[in-house]
């Protein structure tokens, strides 16, 4: 599932990365991969912000702010109806997610 387009926090810093391959086994939506002994991101726009790779990666490769940000918007709109309310421009309503 993709969440709305370039919003999420996740940054990654391939140069920490040891190719352990945690975060691949522990992001529930298919965000990472392990190419050339690597982690990739393969879709950063499916990221939910859950911080299951930061927890999981002790090499410090990745950074997310966890249940933040426009995802967080989206699963209220899941669970509450209609659709997600966010202006992250920082003007007007800060709606669900800022």
């Amino acid at each position: 599932m993709k969440y709305l387009p370039n919003t999420a926090s996740l940054e990654y810093f391939p140069l920490h990365c040891v190719g352990c391959g945690m975060c691949v086994e522990v992001c529930p939506h298919g965000v990472f991969a392990l190419e050339n002994k690597k982690a990739v991101v393969l879709e950063r726009d499916r990221c939910m912000e859950c911080g299951a790779c930061i927890t999981n990666c002790a090499f410090g490769a990745l950074k997310v702010d966890r249940g933040v940000g426009c995802a967080a918007a989206v699963i209220r709109s899941m669970i509450n109806g209609g659709e997600p309310s966010c202006d992250c421009s920082g003007k007007g309503k800060t709606g669900d997610c800022c």
